[in-house]
C-alpha cells in the first residue's frame, strides 16, 4: 500500500493512475498472504531437518525486499520528500521482485504440501 502511494506520487503516466495502484496494493497483498502463510513441510521429509529450505529463503527474501521499500516509501512519504520517477521506479522494480519471490515461494509451498497428500 505505501509503495503504491509512493509511486503514484511520482507523476509517471503509465504507473500513476488509480487503476495501477490498486493492482499494485492487489499484487502486494496476494504476495504478503502467499508468502507468509506458508504450508509446513512434510514431518517425514528427512531432506529438510536442519537445513534452509528453498522455498522459506524465497519467502524470507522477499518478505525482507517488500518491507525495505514499504519503510522507504513510507519516510519518503512522511518527510514528504519530492518524489523522483526513476527513484520511484527503482522502488517499485525491487517491491514487485520482493512480492513475486513471495508468491513463488507459496505457490511451490501449496504445491509441494499439495503432492504429498
Amino acid at each position: 500500500m505505501f509503495v503504491a502511494a509512493h509511486v503514484g506520487r511520482a507523476d509517471i503516466e503509465l504507473i500513476g493512475s488509480a487503476a495501477s495502484v490498486f493492482a499494485i496494493m492487489i499484487y502486494g497483498a496476494a504476495g504478503f498472504y502467499l508468502g507468509i502463510d506458508l504450508p509446513h513441510p512434510p514431518a517425514d521429509d528427512q531432506t529438510l531437518r536442519g537445513k534452509a529450505d528453498a522455498v522459506e529463503l524465497l519467502s524470507a527474501a522477499g518478505t525482507f525486499l517488500a518491507a525495505v521499500t514499504a519503510v522507504i516509501s513510507v519516510s519518503s512519504i512522511v518527510l514528504d520528500e519530492a518524489t523522483h520517477p526513476a527513484s520511484a521506479l527503482l522502488i517499485c522494480l525491487a517491491w514487485a521482485v520482493g512480492a513475486t519471490l513471495q508468491i513463488a515461494a507459496g505457490i511451490i509451498a501449496r504445491r509441494r504440501a499439495g503432492s504429498e497428500s
